[in-house]
């Protein structure tokens, strides 16, 4: 015998079957129908996971320490959720369970800004890092953030010293590792700022790839004007622009307005502005009762604004500016909806009026014996401080439709991860995009309906967002991404969660990968924190 040889017979005979090799990877999925994130028609695969990142797509000959079968069904990207509302909710609770289940790895917060100021968001994304977050996280900085800083929560037009201020604001949250700034232009103090303020504080971002991020001044009459300031911002400044929630939410107008609002998209693309928008696959918007209160009631302050609500002479004026229809600086929602009935109370936050959540305003009024807009405005103001808040049913499926089928349209929820250490008895009913978006969008527009192909779908929810963020590692199935991945089952995935049962859970997703590490496993959460926060690179500007 040669002495290798000899040696290893020996111990074979002295200590039995030699030891099996060390596990190639940590995680290999096995036989999936892997969609790249792309675009691409699915191929049957496997997918090798090792230290957070995809390490191999194709036959994989080497065992992982973890296996995944997922013969029969679909393998893709982890879902990027482009208007996520959980800044406040993971320094809580950074379980993110509602998210997990519908197959979101990514969160991008923001459309109200930070929540910490602009000099604390590096301690912010620190803390959070501690305590750990079971998905990922970045956000926006709200440039109204950087109003009231400065200036107050009135109205008014900043001078030069004060427009100086908000920018070191919005520079020090581009450096702490902000997208871009954002807007909700139809809430007060927001509505105050001025299409040339916006346009100088986005050009800050504008400078590094960051983006202006904006729930436009008006989606209902106005949408055509409030689309040509988004442009107009984005092409002063620089930054690219994202639309949030993209609506033709006007009853009147179904059918018209969103054509009209994609051409004009459609012309800022062609000459050269980045722009683009998200959308959540439902008819109904959710927002506060405050929306149903005239801008100017707000010119001097929410406080001043709280006290002219109690005035009865104040309220019968506007109401008569609520039957009159929009006005030049307010979107009416009650009319965009077509009526106090198509407006439903969802948290009243407070036990006096919790028993007419899930009913619409002109129901309520009749059991109040009130006028709808009393009963409206009473528990707004019961509400304070909290913001009681409404569902507006104001949009149509064909617009819906039309709008998903947009090349540069993601997918958002507008809702915040769900919060286990908030009290039930008053938690209200959320709407139920907090719950199904992202399975309803393949169970409604790929099966029910052929508006989108699956592979579309999925771009939609994990590469094209990937992209207009700048995520170059993630958002695709491919070697030396970050492993943030969903596998899903075609045949069963359903959105479960309604307007009358929000918070029901989906089914058909099965397993869910956050930076490696699984995070849902058969549909059950495992309590991992392997969520990372992500920073846009925009040093010193």
């Amino acid at each position: 015998m040669t002495r290798p040889f000899a040696l290893a017979f020996s111990a074979l005979l002295l200590g039995g079957a030699a030891a099996p090799p060390p596990a190639a990877y940590d995680i290999v999925i096995r036989g999936g129908r892997v969609l790249d994130g792309a675009g691409n028609p699915w191929i049957t695969a496997d997918v090798a996971i090792k230290d957070g990142r995809i390490a191999q797509v194709g036959v994989i000959a080497g065992e992982g320490k973890q296996e995944i079968d997922a013969r029969g069904r679909y393998v893709s990207p982890g879902f990027i959720d482009m208007l996520d509302q959980s800044g406040r909710t993971l320094l809580r609770d950074g379980s993110a369970v509602n998210k997990l289940n519908m197959g979101v790895t990514t969160l991008i917060a923001g459309e109200g800004g930070t929540a910490v100021p602009a000099g604390e968001l590096a301690g912010y994304f620190a803390t959070l890092e501690k305590q750990g977050i079971a998905v990922n996280f970045g956000t926006y900085y709200g440039a109204v953030q950087a109003r009231v800083k400065v200036m107050g929560d009135s109205a008014g037009a900043p001078n030069e010293a004060q427009l100086s201020a908000m920018e070191e604001e919005v520079r020090a949250a581009m450096n702490a590792g902000a997208f871009g700034i954002s807007s909700a232009l139809i809430y007060s103090p927001a509505s105050f700022q001025a299409t040339s303020d916006l346009a100088r504080l986005a050009a800050i971002p504008g400078k590094c790839g960051g983006v202006y991020a904006t729930h436009m001044r008006d989606e209902s009459d106005k949408l055509l004007a409030a689309i040509d300031e988004a442009v107009e911002i984005g092409e002063r400044s620089g930054a690219k622009v994202e639309i949030f929630h993209i609506k033709a939410a006007y009853a009147p107008l179904w059918g018209k307005l969103m054509p009209q609002a994609i051409a004009r998209i459609e012309a800022a693309r062609t000459r050269g502005l980045d722009i683009g928008a998200n959308i959540y696959p439902y008819r109904a918007g959710g927002t506060g009762l405050d929306v149903t209160i005239p801008t100017h009631v707000f010119a001097k302050g929410r406080e001043a604004a709280h006290a002219a609500l109690r005035d009865p002479a104040v309220r019968e004026q506007l109401k008569q500016e609520l039957a009159a229809g929009p006005q030049a600086d307010w979107s009416n929602l009650v009319h965009a909806s077509g009526g106090w009935k198509n407006v439903v109370l969802g948290n009243a936050h407070s036990d006096l009026y919790k028993r007419f959540h899930g009913q619409n305003f002109a129901d309520i009024g009749k059991a109040l014996d009130k006028d709808p807009a009393d009963a409206a405005w009473d528990i707004w103001l019961a509400a304070l401080p909290a913001r009681a808040s409404a569902l507006y049913f104001m949009m149509d499926e064909k617009d819906i439709d039309l709008a998903m089928q947009q090349p540069w349209v993601s997918v958002g929820t507008d809702a915040a991860a769900a919060d286990s250490m908030a009290d039930p008895q008053t938690a209200g009913r959320p709407h139920p995009r907090s719950y199904g978006t992202f399975p309803r969008i393949i169970a409604e527009y790929v099966k029910a309906r052929p508006v989108l192909t699956l592979p579309d779908a999925i771009r939609k929810m994990t590469g094209w967002p990937a992209q207009r963020l700048g995520l170059a590692d993630r958002g695709l199935l491919r070697a030396g991404m970050r492993a943030d991945i969903v596998v899903f089952d075609l045949a069963s995935i359903k959105d479960h969660a309604t307007f009358d049962a929000p918070t029901a859970a989906p089914d058909g997703i099965g397993d869910v990968i956050v930076n490696g590490v699984v995070a849902l496993a058969k549909g059950q959460p495992t309590g991992s924190r392997s969520g990372n926060i992500l920073r846009h690179p925009c040093p010193n500007v």
